[in-house]
């Protein structure tokens, strides 16, 4: 059987634990399925072995790196590693998180690259100016390089078109797929044992994530007062100066025993925190899709998110959405997520039926059908 050789930016899959890694790796283990297609994980460095280890060891999937220290692997991510795309037989090179290496279109080789947002062009409120410029100037160069644009919302999509130059025939929306590990049982010796590692109260709303003002976190712990005093929320996220603002306002307000911020938790814990929460709570202000509520809703979770981006479309009707900064609201909202309150178990199960159009072979099967489209 001849073989389409496939390159991915992989800087994500062996660097970060959640967000753009998670795409990544979801992507790539759907895609190893298929023995039409050789996978090439293009890395500046090893990364972390937590994340590596979780691509699936098959004879199609390799990673590749370059010689070199630090500054010289980000140059070969953003120019080099075309040079070794060449030399590898590289027939397609798909950028993962938004950016393709210069002079990938003059090579020959076709590409694709996924953009998840634009939100420092839609808020640039949330990053320094000058990182604003830089981003903008890597979105307009990648659109230039780009054979094809994978768009993970119809929101991200409106993005584009609204502040890139582009055909819009050249743009397809594939939603991101969830890891099946959260659909998989948790045990109740899994469940005693992270409640115990973790101090976890009885009653939690929980909420993943990266800890920043534009995830707005803030507004769920301002709703804490508002819900029966037994109910905790439990946080998870790498501590960031945000992550001090929010403590602070906690210790002020004697929130202090009803929050529980937790940093490093490895991927396996994630399914169990979900399956003890009662609900789940994401107010972002603005985002490109919100994979975190999937996993929540297929862990059974019913879902709290803010309005105004793509969450709608991320957890469908029957999940439960409020304004950014409306405290009230969301903790009325909190409230009908709670175990007892009246629709709850039809909210979820509506839910789960509503997510499997993000399951992931058949996301694995659209991004394989635009690698078909585009080698002929």
């Amino acid at each position: 059987m001849t073989k389409n050789i496939i390159g991915f930016d992989a800087k994500r899959i062996v660097r970060n634990g959640t967000g753009l890694g998670s795409y990544g790796r979801t992507l790539v283990n759907d895609l190893a399925q298929r023995q039409d297609l050789e996978l090439r994980l293009y890395a500046p460095d090893r990364g972390r072995d937590d994340l590596r280890s979780q691509i699936v060891e098959c004879p199609n999937v390799s990673f590749c790196y370059p010689h070199g220290g630090h500054l010289y692997g980000s140059l070969w991510r953003m120019r080099s590693v075309v040079a070794d795309l060449q030399r590898d037989g590289v027939q397609l090179y798909h950028g993962l998180s938004g950016e393709l290496p210069i002079g990938i279109h003059r090579s020959g080789i076709r590409s694709v690259v996924t953009i998840h947002d634009l939100i420092f062009l839609r808020h640039p409120e949330f990053y320094h100016w000058v990182d604003t410029k830089i981003y903008a100037w890597k979105f307009r160069q990648t659109l230039k390089e780009a054979d094809h644009v994978i768009a993970i919302s119809e929101c991200t999509k409106r993005d584009i078109l609204y502040y890139g130059d582009i055909d819009e025939q050249k743009i397809s929306i594939v939603y991101q797929s969830f890891a099946p590990r959260f659909t998989a049982e948790v045990s109740d010796q899994q469940r005693s044992q992270v409640r115990r590692q973790y101090g976890l109260p009885q009653r939690y709303v929980l909420n993943v994530g990266s800890i920043e003002a534009r995830k707005n976190v803030l507004q769920a712990v301002q709703a804490l007062p508002l819900l029966p005093d037994d109910v905790a929320l439990v946080i998870v996220g790498r501590h960031t100066p945000y992550t001090d603002r929010v403590l602070q306002y906690a210790h002020e307000h004697h929130l202090e025993q009803r929050i529980r911020v937790l940093h490093g938790v490895p991927d396996e814990h994630l399914p169990v925190l979900y399956a003890m929460a009662e609900s789940f709570v994401y107010p972002s202000v603005y985002e490109g899709f919100g994979i975190p509520i999937i996993e929540a809703i297929s862990c059974g979770l019913p879902v709290v998110a803010c309005s105004g981006s793509c969450l709608e479309e991320a957890g469908g009707p029957d999940s439960l959405y409020v304004q950014p900064g409306d405290v009230e609201g969301m903790a009325d909202a909190i409230r009908q997520t709670l175990i007892g309150a009246d629709g709850r178990e039809q909210r979820i199960e509506n839910s789960k039926k509503y997510i499997r159009r993000f399951s992931g072979c058949n996301v694995g099967d659209q991004v394989a059908t635009i690698y078909r489209q585009l080698l002929g």
